[in-house]
């Protein structure tokens, strides 16, 4: 009965994110090309909020906490686990006075309505993990961007997605990147807790009833921290927070 009930679910879900995407595709594009950033970047906190709500389709409950510890007049470097797809818009959300940004894989800024626009667009970056040292040069061009801006980016050192909610491994070349070009920079770790449940069958159907967190930790000055011994403490307050 529960998957029957997440299947009738979650094509409801999945019609209204794609109604969403497509209507937000030219809106991103008139206000990027015709008002500029400022605008755009409206549209896409718009985006972002109306994402997130689309989870109580799925009869989720999704909750976000401490964003109200975070100075608004420093960039910030948001280092978060990785659960699913979903992870994305309740980071644009949560973090967006912040102007939040992302180091995303190329083949996500191709042909992906509303995504791929606002990741050529809005300021991220696409790198291709083949070519590590073209990619890191591109992160050190946003670390920059990030200082003399105030932007923050949101980094996934799992570098991909865990399945059963536990931590993988933190890789810290795009985090020693950043912190190179944005010496400013205050770190925040970012718990997301429950996103993987909703994978229980897989992509389809997507499950239902959970209850979904997003949490932004107490955040961590650079001081004399080594960068990996910094990332270690990340890694540690987020697996604490998860257990």
């Amino acid at each position: 009965m529960r998957k029957l009930a997440a299947i009738i679910l979650s094509v409801i879900h999945l019609i209204m994110m794609g109604l969403l995407l497509a209507i937000f595709h030219p809106i991103q594009m008139v206000a990027y090309y015709i008002f500029g950033y400022r605008t755009h970047k409206r549209t896409v906190d718009v985006l972002n909020f109306l994402l997130v709500q689309n989870l109580y389709t799925l009869a989720c409950r999704p909750s976000f906490e401490g964003f109200e510890l975070l100075p608004k007049n420093r960039p910030l470097i948001i280092v978060a686990n990785h659960q699913s797809m979903y992870d994305i818009s309740p980071v644009g959300w949560g973090f967006r006075k912040h102007h939040p940004k992302f180091i995303s894989k190329a083949e996500l800024g191709k042909n992906l309505p509303s995504v791929s626009f606002n990741l050529r667009k809005g300021g991220s970056v696409l790198i291709d993990r083949k070519q590590g040292a073209h990619s890191i040069k591109e992160i050190q061009k946003l670390g920059r961007r990030m200082e003399e801006r105030n932007w923050s980016v949101c980094l996934f050192p799992e570098g991909t997605r865990s399945k059963n909610g536990q931590l993988k491994a933190f890789q810290p070349a795009g985090f020693k990147a950043l912190l190179k070009e944005s010496p400013n920079a205050l770190i925040v770790p970012f718990a997301i807790d429950g996103n993987y449940k909703l994978h229980r069958w897989g992509q389809f159907p997507l499950n239902i009833g959970i209850r979904l967190r997003y949490t932004a930790l107490r955040p961590l000055e650079r001081g004399d921290f080594d960068d990996e011994v910094l990332l270690e403490l990340v890694k540690e307050q987020i697996r604490k927070h998860l257990a």
